[in-house]
């Protein structure tokens, strides 16, 4: 490899850090601004161990930039850690699963890889901080999204089992007309005495019943605060055409709390009529329960 670094990429001095991320430990490999290896480390996922990683790369010289795999998942709590302390932080994608699945798992070599991408101008994408609104509201979504998951399931079973209970039950909620009403008369029923199968029908249905209405309230309350988060963080995406609280969340998960991850307006825009579009399905707008 060269010895020439352009400055444009990588300073001539410092300390290059690449971290291979897991539940329990991190692997990090610090590697000079000429590709020389420094030494490695392996630190527990914990405040001690970030700081002693902190420290150990500090004792090699000025620290450049950390590139860390997976700071949105098992790389998050040591990415905030390190830009709380003013370091820069980049993102580096995982080694490519063909390669690893040839040569083999090594944690210390893929930690090198980051540090490489890093030095070699590949990594370049800040991480999302993840301490602001917009983390809250990711909170929120993935809550609101396995609830609707869960209330979609249970209106599929019910349906199920009114296909199969005995004749009688089965007439009877069939004259109702309409979700909610089907919905709120199952969860009144009253099985009595389990002695037959239309009894435990009836026990089964009220209970899936009850589950979607508590799973119905529970989106509503995550659709009220994502709509309140949203309205204030971006009023001006919420209130553009077609443009539901669920969707402008989406947008604001994609920016994160970083909006130079956007390079343009332009992009951000196309982005937006996309998940606009009538033709696309819209996560505030699930598939009918």
């Amino acid at each position: 490899m060269s010895n020439t670094v352009p400055s444009i990429t990588v300073p001539s001095i410092g300390v290059i850090v690449g971290v291979d991320t897991h539940k329990l430990t991190h692997a990090a490999v610090a590697i000079s601004a000429l590709g020389a290896r420094l030494g490695a480390i392996t630190i527990p996922v914990n405040g001690k161990g970030y700081r002693a990683l902190k420290t150990w790369a500090q004792s090699m010289g000025p620290v450049r930039a950390f590139g860390i795999e997976g700071t949105g998942s098992y790389g998050a709590g040591l990415s905030r850690f390190l830009c709380e302390h003013g370091h820069t932080v980049l993102e580096v994608n995982r080694p490519n699963r063909q390669l690893r699945h040839q040569k083999g798992k090594d944690d210390p070599l893929d930690a090198e890889s980051a540090a490489r991408a890093v030095l070699a101008g590949q990594a370049t994408a800040l991480p999302k901080s993840g301490t602001s609104t917009v983390e809250m509201i990711r909170h929120f979504k993935v809550a609101r999204d396995t609830a609707v998951k869960g209330r979609t399931q249970a209106m599929q079973t019910l349906k199920a089992i009114i296909v199969s209970s005995p004749h009688a039950l089965r007439e009877q909620l069939d004259c109702l007309a309409g979700k909610m009403t089907l919905i709120r008369h199952v969860a009144a029923l009253r099985p009595g005495p389990l002695t037959s199968t239309t009894a435990s029908a009836k026990t089964s249905l009220r209970a899936i019943a009850r589950r979607w209405l508590a799973l119905d309230a529970e989106i509503k309350g995550h659709d009220a605060h994502l709509e309140q988060m949203t309205q204030q963080l971006a009023p001006e995406l919420v209130q553009a055409h077609g443009m539901g609280a669920g969707t402008a969340a989406e947008m604001l998960l994609l920016v994160g709390d970083n909006p130079e991850r956007i390079r343009s307006r332009r992009r951000l825009g196309k982005a937006v009529r996309r998940l606009s579009h009538p033709g696309v399905q819209r996560q505030d707008q699930p598939p009918p329960a």
